[in-house]
């Protein structure tokens, strides 16, 4: 059975040159970052290297970027500070958020009492930028608006500098998630004013279980761990190296064929989407996934016209490996709340499945992917 890896936004496929890089440090440079011998200061060398070059990539220093287990801790940290630490008393979301945020912020509005205001969205899961700037005029509290750059399920692209402008205008600090982003757009934070970002190395065919933070300077860190102050106190535990060498060496490739790889992918992207419509006319995309300004090349969300709870099983079944909402909710019998947001009754209970592609998918495995979709329509 042939096998089609289209589920990209859950998770990539490592790099050889990552597998090789990381195998090869882990024979070489075994030591303990906190330890004072030789060992441990190469270990320590080489963790300090990474940061600052994975800083580089967003033109801030190395000691604004503190290395996590992925995004989801990232998420966590930067909200729990936010109204442990910098004294945020309101945060201004949408409904449509990872639900490393929402889930967050449910729990800071429970345990500390903070307000909470969701700013609307339209049927592409586009912000209302009108009502996020009402938002942010009628209250004089202490706010951080948490919105995420492009959204995992539907491939949304969250407008940042506009955002920013507005949080800026009202003295309001701005977390993105852009877990979807990273690596797969270049993100200049001196010309865009964010205060707090995330990244997550297996999104961008790097190790899973690492990730990081960006703190903008002059904000301390209350660290969630502690035990050993590492990450300069803001998150104790042993530092994972081989994963955040191999979280720098996966960026680095990223960045370094960038422009190729997008190209490449969005032209897959543009041929799957004319595959799908002269398969079935009346299919549909959720949010901006169909269009190439609005949304990440990465992902394409389809709404089928009909209702069929065992199509993304049938896939399975063929070797088609894809998502019907965020792969953080599998196991769930919950369906997407991004969708149940953005959709009517009658397209939320339609089968909506989420394909999304990298620099490893072919035109072949697209190929049988729609001989498949037509078989099973």
């Amino acid at each position: 059975m042939k096998l089609v890896y289209l589920d990209n936004a859950a998770t990539t496929k490592i790099d050889d040159e990552v597998i090789e890089f990381m195998y090869n440090s882990m024979k070489e440079n075994f030591g303990n970052p906190s330890s004072t011998h030789q060992f441990g200061r190469l270990a320590k060398a080489e963790v300090e290297t990474a940061r600052k070059n994975i800083a580089k990539h967003f033109k801030v220093s190395a000691s604004e970027i503190i290395f996590t287990a992925g995004g989801t801790e990232a998420d966590n940290l930067i909200l729990q500070n936010a109204v442990t630490n910098l004294g945020v008393q309101r945060i201004i979301t949408s409904k449509i958020e990872h639900h490393a945020v929402l889930h967050t912020v449910e729990f800071l509005k429970n345990e500390y009492s903070i307000n909470v205001d969701y700013v609307a969205v339209n049927h592409k899961g586009q912000v209302d930028l009108s009502h996020l700037e009402e938002l942010l005029s009628n209250s004089e509290a202490k706010t951080l608006v948490s919105l995420m750059h492009i959204n995992n399920e539907i491939g949304t692209i969250l407008p940042l500098n506009d955002v920013s402008s507005l949080c800026k205008k009202y003295d309001a600090l701005f977390h993105s998630d852009t877990v979807q982003t990273i690596g797969h757009y270049k993100l200049d934070l001196k010309e865009t004013p964010v205060d707090f970002i995330t990244a997550s190395a297996h999104k961008f065919h790097g190790p899973k279980g690492v990730g990081f933070a960006y703190f903008k300077k002059g904000f301390g860190i209350k660290p969630m761990l502690h035990g050993g102050d590492q990450e300069k106190g803001a998150r104790s535990s042993t530092e994972n190296v081989q994963s955040v060498l191999g979280m720098d060496k996966a960026l680095q490739i990223a960045y370094s064929n960038l422009e190729k790889d997008k190209e490449q992918i969005q032209k897959f992207k543009n041929y799957f989407i004319r595959g799908l419509k002269s398969i079935e006319e009346h299919i549909s995309f959720n949010g901006t996934s169909e269009e190439i300004n609005e949304s990440t090349y990465t992902i394409l969300n389809v709404q089928f016209p009909f209702t069929n709870d065992f199509f993304l099983f049938n896939l399975d079944m063929a070797g088609i490996a894809v998502s019907g909402g965020s792969a953080c909710q599998s196991g769930s019998n919950k369906g997407s709340h991004v969708l149940e947001e953005i959709l009517n009754e009658t397209e939320v209970n339609n089968t909506s499945v989420r394909f999304s592609f990298s620099k490893f998918t072919t035109k072949k495995e697209l190929e049988y992917t729609l001989k498949k979709i037509k078989e099973l329509l």
